[in-house]
Parts: structure tokens; sequence; C-alpha cells
């Protein structure tokens, strides 16, 4: 009888985790952008995307971290804090954590939505960082809209010398 639920609950929990921990990659190398993105009064966007950067490592580490503690809560390893709860929790019911919705972007996405619309926007600025600026930009996202929009007012109005 009851077993059976906890094993599947327990099975669930580590396969889920296990997944979501390899659709999330690892936090972004902010020295690494930092210097090949550096501040620069005629690039404002260098500046939006080092600082998106910091917002996004911050949901990345919170993610991975109690992802992980997940998998070894439920191979008994580690006892299951309040947060890693919260995010085993999260798995069954399908909803996005506390824990991670305190650092994240807005979003009434299910959980499994959410993990592949993050795992969408960590590589949309991955490829930002590998091959440039995009001609496009996928404006919601954005962590903080209004600083990609400010940086390109700022872009525009210095390439013209127009005042704003």
């Amino acid at each position: 009888g009851g077993g059976d639920g906890a094993a599947s609950a327990d099975a669930i929990m580590a396969e889920a985790s296990a997944k979501y921990l390899r659709d999330i990659p690892q936090e972004f190398d902010s020295e690494y952008v930092g210097a090949k993105y550096p501040v620069d009064y005629n690039e404002s966007m260098n500046t939006v995307l080092n600082q998106e950067l910091l917002r996004f490592n911050r949901l990345i580490a919170r993610a991975r971290s109690t992802l992980i503690d997940v998998g070894k809560a439920v191979k008994g390893l580690v006892v299951m804090s309040g947060d890693v709860e919260e995010v085993a929790n999260g798995i069954m019911l399908n909803v996005v954590p506390g824990v991670w919705a305190a650092v994240s972007y807005p979003s009434l996405k299910p959980l499994s939505s959410y993990v592949a619309d993050l795992a969408a926007r960590l590589k949309f600025f991955q490829d930002w960082i590998d091959m440039g600026a995009p001609w496009t930009f996928w404006l919601s996202g954005f962590f903080f809209t209004q600083s990609f929009l400010t940086g390109q007012l700022q872009n525009y109005a210095r390439r013209y010398k127009l005042e704003i």
C-alpha cells in the first residue's frame, strides 16, 4: 500500500529534479562577460547585458542548489530543509516554488513550462555572449525590460547627439 506511493513520489522528485538540472545551465561567467562586454558610454547594451546576467545568476544559483538538494534528500543524503521541501512540493504540484519566485522574473507558468521558458531565456543571453548583440531582442525575455528600453534610448540619443 502506502510505501508504493512514497516511492513513486520520490521517483518523480528525483527524475524531475535531475531533468530540471539538465535544463538549467550553470551560472554565467560574469567576469568573462564583463571583460568581453565592458561598460562603454556608446554601447549601453553592454551594461544591460551584465545587469541581466547578475539577476539570472541569482535565480540559476537558487534553482540549481535547491534542485541538487532535492535529489540528495530523495536519496536520504541530506535532511529536507524548508526551502528544499518547498521545491519538492513545487515539483509534485507543478508550481514554481516561492523560494525561486522570490528571485525570479514574474511568471504565472506551471513549473515545467517555467523551466522551459527559463532555459530559452538563458539560451538567448548565451547566444548574445557568444555571437554579439542580436539584431532583434526578445523584449519579454528580460528580467528588467525598462533597463533595456532605456539603454536603447541612450544609444540612439548618443549616436545622433540628441537630448533625452
